[in-house]
């Protein structure tokens, strides 16, 4: 892969917001250019830690977190199997997967600055203020502490 282009990150997950992130981005940014596609395209997951998830004490514990490990991993595969067919269905045949561990804010921030990115593309999951309370948004918190652009793709309403 062409190291000397401008680094664009995209974020990728399970969600149907993520997918269509990563297409819109695909069909605007890589299908129209050909082989002179103008960015680099990596794709970043981030894999929660199995102990965030189950924040919980005590003997279960132990024996839930390889079950869990075992199923993060899983995801991850899966995921990086989806982007991988989408990219090849537009013929955008350089794409990097890369998984990393912890919080997704963090790790693509972190990401952010490992790769020198000039954009970071997040999908929206278009959570209503209470949700967003509660779970944070990543979009919203990249778009303030990232080192670079951060575009927000919207999945329109059905």
């Amino acid at each position: 892969m062409d190291s000397e282009k401008p680094a664009m990150l995209i974020a990728v997950d399970d969600s149907a917001h993520s997918m269509y992130a990563l297409e819109w981005t695909l069909d605007h940014f890589f299908v129209p250019f050909g082989s002179l596609q103008p960015f680099r395209l990596i794709a970043i997951h981030a894999r929660p830690i199995p102990i965030s998830i189950l924040q919980l004490a005590g003997p279960a514990t132990a024996e839930i977190i390889p079950m869990m490990e075992v199923d993060l991993k899983k995801t991850a595969a899966r995921i990086t199997e989806k982007v991988k067919e989408l990219c090849k269905k537009k013929s955008v045949n350089e794409v990097d997967v890369e998984v990393m561990e912890g919080d997704p804010r963090n790790a693509l921030c972190e990401a952010v600055d490992k790769y020198h990115a000039k954009i970071l593309v997040v999908g929206s999951h278009g959570y209503g203020p209470m949700k967003r309370a509660v779970l944070g948004s990543v979009s919203d918190y990249c778009a303030h502490h990232a080192h670079c652009s951060v575009m927000i793709v919207k999945k329109p309403k059905t």
